[in-house]
Parts: C-alpha cells; structure tokens; sequence
C-alpha cells in the first residue's frame, strides 16, 4: 500500500539462514543456492525488467551467488533501517520473530468495519506456505504460488478479447488481493484516501489477504464472487464474500504495503492484517470481466510489491 495520492495496497524461501542470535538485526541470505524460481508469464509492465529469468532457477541461483538480500538491512536501497515506526509489512507468515516495540489494538472483524478498497498486487508480497518460490527483488519480484511452473499451455492461454483486459497480469502469474476495511464511516473508493475521511484521520485498518495462481480455466474460481458490487451488510459496506478454503489466516500487527516502501522508508499507518497461507486458482477471464463491469475502485490493473521485510526490528511478534 502507498500515501493517500496512490492506490493503497496493501514474503524466506524454505529456509531462512539467520548469521546470528534471534535479537540482532542481522542481513539474511536468502534465497538458498539452488532454489528455484518459476518462470515468469508477462507480469511486469512493458520496459520493465522480467521477474524472473524464463531458465528455472537461474534468477535465484544468481541472487545466491551475489549474496542477495531481498529484504535484508541492505536490500533495494542502501542504508540504515528506518526507525520510530510500527511494524512494518509484508513478512514470511510462517516465522513468527519480530520485536518492534510498538503495539496497538488487532482491528475488529471484516463484518464490524467497512469495506473502502480492493486491489491487487501480482506476485505475493507475502511469504507463505502456498508461494515461496522467489520471483526477484523489487517493484516486479516478490512471491509465486507452487504449481506456478507446472501449468498446461491451455491454461497459460489468454481468453479471447472481451469489453476490457485486467491489465499487469497474464495466465501463469500469482496475484495477492487485498480487501481493505475501515473503522471510518466512509463508502468504497479509490486508494487509501476512501479509508479514510476529515474527521476520521486515524481509523482502524484491517486488510484481508489471499493468494491467486491466476489461470485460464473456467471451473477455477470466479473473481466477481469476492468483489463489492453495492454489497451492505448491517449498515456496512462488505465485500459479496472473502475466500475460504486456504488455511486459517495469519493475522498480525504491521503496516501499509507498495513499492514506495522499503525497509529504509517505512510506511507510518499501522494495520492488522489476516493473511490465508495456501493459494487458490483464479480465473484470469473473471478478472477481465471486472474490469470491464467498472468498480468504484477504479481499479483496472494489478500493481507492484513492496520488498520482503525480515529485520526484526522492523517487525511485530506473531502471537
């Protein structure tokens, strides 16, 4: 997620390799020599360097033996980490070490806060059970759902043309999605500023996470089952349904996503999220149709990732 003006948004590998004891904030090699990376299908806008080398394992190989550090203190840009802030995300959900110091209240449910914002990001900006294959570091790296690299050329097809095209995505690739909720009295809309109104500046943020490998297959799920479309719920604006069926979420305390962000400049916003560990197949024509049905998010393609966090420093304790 990124500052008001930009569409809010909102992982290492199989093994992270720690150079010392849990309480330092030490660089993190990661990934491991040898693990793989699925290839990438076309994610990235045009101009922009691939995710991913088309050669399996040669983007992670390489990262290794340069001794990459996709989220580590010295990772997208140089320098000290940031500091006075909350938590910060995206993070592996699978290890639960943080020990930043500042703590506030977990967010109510999605069903006691109103629903302002759905976007996504392709590749997971989280690390997680079901998408641990490394796709790079960067505004075009982040995670890729397993079974990515094993897909059939008539799912990796793109469906014929129809009213529009969900731009920044093609068959192959993984999305993660982001249901945003507010504590404010405010109706969905674009980016952070819908969250968010003059005389609730500081709501509670709680944003729902899953995981897509996005396909050609008309019997995988259909996007438009999770989307807004006018829904209202006790009063509150809310999603038609949140996806089920993937392990329960990893709910913890941490911060706005988005590229703009770093582990040198952290985002001040502090939100709870609930992140589903395992991935789900997503229709990539469904997507397509909600594009072209219009949304009040105005939301039209998928955006980049914000690098994995892994200083602890930077992170809040799982509980």
């Amino acid at each position: 997620m990124t500052p008001p003006h930009v569409l809010l948004a909102l992982t290492v590998c199989a093994v992270l390799v720690l150079s010392s004891a849990a309480g330092a904030d030490n660089k993190i090699t990661y990934p491991p020599t040898g693990h793989d990376t699925a290839p990438s299908h076309g994610s990235a806008p045009s101009g922009a360097p691939p995710a991913a080398d088309h050669g399996a394992g040669h983007a992670a190989q390489t990262a290794s033996a340069h001794g990459a550090d996709p989220g580590g203190e010295h990772g997208a840009a140089d320098g000290p980490l940031c500091t006075g802030f909350g938590p910060q995300t995206p993070r592996d959900i699978g290890n639960p070490y943080g020990r930043n110091p500042v703590s506030f209240g977990l967010a109510p449910p999605p069903e006691e806060l109103t629903l302002c914002n759905i976007h996504t990001h392709t590749n997971a900006e989280h690390l997680g059970p079901g998408f641990s294959i490394y796709a790079g570091p960067g505004e075009h790296g982040g995670f890729k759902c397993a079974g990515s690299a094993n897909l059939s050329a008539a799912e990796l097809s793109r469906p014929g043309s129809g009213p529009a095209r969900f731009e920044g995505v093609e068959p192959g690739d993984t999305i993660e999605v982001h249901w945003v909720y507010s504590s404010c009295d405010v109706a969905p809309g674009p980016g952070l500023g819908a969250c968010l109104s003059a005389s609730c500046s500081n709501p509670e943020l709680r944003v729902e996470s899953q995981v897509f490998l996005v396909i050609n297959d008309p019997n995988a799920l259909d996007f438009r089952d999770f989307i807004y479309l006018g829904t209202m719920r006790n009063g509150r604006h809310q999603a038609r349904a949140l996806p089920s069926g993937t392990g329960a979420p990893v709910v913890f305390r941490g911060s706005t996503t988005g590229p703009s962000y770093s582990q040198q400049v952290c985002s001040p916003l502090q939100v709870t999220w609930s992140v589903r560990p395992r991935c789900a197949r997503l229709d990539i024509a469904t997507l397509d149709a909600w594009a072209g049905m219009g949304n009040v998010f105005e939301e039209t393609h998928s955006h980049g990732v914000r690098r994995l966090v892994t200083a602890p420093a930077l992170l809040s304790q799982i509980e």
